[in-house]
């Protein structure tokens, strides 16, 4: 059963999540604050698995009580805000802070709003009771030069494989927003071109790839329909769109398309997988990274049943083994690898 506690000035909010999480089979609310003050009293009494916590709040800002709580008390932390939307800093502070999920909820209509939401905000508590927050925590170093021993020798390929460029696809949900920095920040500035999804919502993609192109030595931004995947670049999914591998003769470029969900997502790591395995085939190289859930499992096994070169992040580095474990379990992974060595691996598979 998972616990959780909901902190949120609303009673409005409190009551309606409360609603939610309890008509759940496997979790429950063991308590609820009306601000960081209240919840700290009953932190000292009793931990729950999964907090929901909101930003704006009197006495304290939900950052500041994020911050303080991770150097104490570090656990599983969903942020519920109004705060994240397309223009605030917020959602990636959040993230950088130890959030492990983030749910944009509206000014007005909040009741409402939560109600519709029942899927989303219960997937993500699921995830965060899932998230090794120790992980996320845990300062890292760049890996800027690529280790000897991280390197994978070449898989054989076609003809077609040796006059065609590669392209590198990388998939990602829970704990991957830095994790793909790990990987994005590892990559020179004449790499392969990348198409990545993250599970994020409209808008933070935006900033997530600002950030990103303010890292990396590569050119990183929000993909746009047609754009034309270059050397040197990486391309992120917008939020709630698909983000689909297409090729003109010797031109590899994305479709940026509206949609159904699929595997429970837009974007869907599955529908970039799938599309890679149908227009590179065997000049792809790919990575499925930490998250929850299984999307992206199917692409992965249509990919390397196309020849393409697969890797699974493994469960000691992931911030939840979802993802890449139902890959490998479904035979779409040719080998799994700790994080710090999936870009060399990448690059080397992508010659």
């Amino acid at each position: 059963m998972i616990e959780v506690m909901i902190v949120d000035d609303s009673a409005v909010v409190r009551q309606t999540l409360a609603e939610i999480i309890n008509s759940e089979s496997d979790m429950r609310v063991q308590a609820t604050a009306g601000d960081p003050y209240i919840a700290a009293d009953k932190l000292r009494q009793r931990l729950p698995d999964v907090m929901i916590l909101d930003v704006e709040m009197p006495r304290m800002d939900g950052l500041t009580f994020l911050r303080k709580l991770m150097s104490q008390y570090p656990l599983p932390v969903v942020v519920c805000s109004s705060l994240v939307g397309e223009r605030s800093d917020t959602h990636m502070k959040a993230l950088e802070l130890g959030a492990v999920e983030i749910i944009q909820k509206p000014a007005l209509g909040t009741r409402d709003f939560l109600r519709e939401a029942r899927v989303t905000i219960t997937d993500a508590v699921r995830a965060a009771a899932s998230a090794k927050v120790a992980k996320i925590l845990k300062p890292t170093v760049p890996t800027k030069k690529l280790s000897a021993d991280a390197v994978l020798s070449r898989p054989s390929g076609s003809a077609m494989s040796e006059t065609t460029d590669k392209v590198i696809v990388i998939g990602a949900s829970t704990g991957g927003t830095e994790a793909i920095r790990q990987v994005l920040e590892a990559m020179p500035g004449n790499c392969p071109p990348i198409a990545v999804v993250q599970h994020m919502p409209e808008g933070f993609t935006r900033s997530f790839s600002q950030r990103l192109d303010n890292l990396c030595r590569i050119k990183v931004k929000e993909a746009e329909d047609g754009d034309t995947l270059l050397r040197g670049y990486a391309l992120i999914a917008p939020g709630n769109h698909h983000l689909l591998v297409k090729r003109s003769g010797a031109r590899y470029y994305v479709e940026v398309k509206d949609g159904p969900l699929v595997s429970r997502h837009r974007p869907s790591v599955d529908v970039l997988f799938r599309s890679a395995a149908k227009y590179a085939g065997s000049n792809a190289v790919a990575a499925i990274l930490t998250g929850m859930g299984d999307d992206g499992a199917s692409g992965m096994k249509e990919l390397r049943d196309a020849g393409a070169y697969t890797i699974g992040q493994d469960e000691a580095s992931c911030i939840v083994y979802g993802m890449p474990k139902e890959a490998f379990l479904r035979g779409g992974v040719c080998q799994q690898l700790p994080l710090q060595h999936i870009a060399a691996t990448l690059l080397k598979s992508a010659q």
